[in-house]
């Protein structure tokens, strides 16, 4: 049986959510409860149940990115359809770029939340922290970590990512997304 995966949404095409031209993942569900999380929509149980195999098909089949993003909601509270995720796209050399609530410490304990992440490039790790709020590089708040998992990207990658992004798609819909795109509702 196919392992599936609540998903808030996937963007084709971000530069505010890593290094280059992304395609991104948004899990849906998430129970840190942060204070001041700029994505509360992601929070509940929600979110439309996709298989793994469709999400990374529809990551792959898109041409001229760098690599993908996941992000949330809270992606290691999925930890097997993440596992999954990036072992489905880690083949293909894209770059893969995992954001997560929990702390390095917290997945390093957890062999399932260590597993999530083996394949992954960078995690970047910890609960967001409104006080420390800096919004750029993707990290949210100051005390949230890079751990780069591979050498393909460091700290200094993410400098020049956007602070936020309009997208129009095809469609007509239009996202904001990016660190700074909270700010604006």
């Amino acid at each position: 049986m196919a392992l599936t995966w609540r998903v808030h949404a996937t963007l084709s095409r971000s530069a505010a959510n890593g290094p280059g031209t992304r395609f991104v993942v948004w899990a849906q569900g998430c129970t840190l409860g942060c204070p001041g999380c700029f994505n509360p929509e992601t929070h509940g149980p929600g979110g439309d149940v996709r298989t793994v195999e469709d999400v990374a098909a529809e990551a792959l089949g898109t041409s001229g990115i760098d690599g993908v993003t996941v992000s949330g909601g809270e992606p290691l509270e999925q930890p097997e359809a993440l596992r999954e995720f990036c072992g489905r796209v880690r083949p293909s050399g894209l770059g893969i770029v995992v954001l997560t609530g929990f702390a390095r410490r917290e997945i390093e304990a957890d062999p399932a939340l260590s597993a999530a992440v083996e394949t992954a490039d960078m995690v970047i790790a910890g609960r967001y922290n409104a006080r420390l709020r800096i919004g750029t590089g993707l990290r949210g708040s100051s005390n949230k970590e890079y751990w780069a998992i591979t050498d393909r990207y460091g700290p200094e990658d993410f400098a020049g990512v956007p602070e936020s992004e309009i997208v129009i798609s095809a469609d007509g819909t239009i996202s904001v997304t990016g660190m700074h795109a909270w700010e604006q509702r």
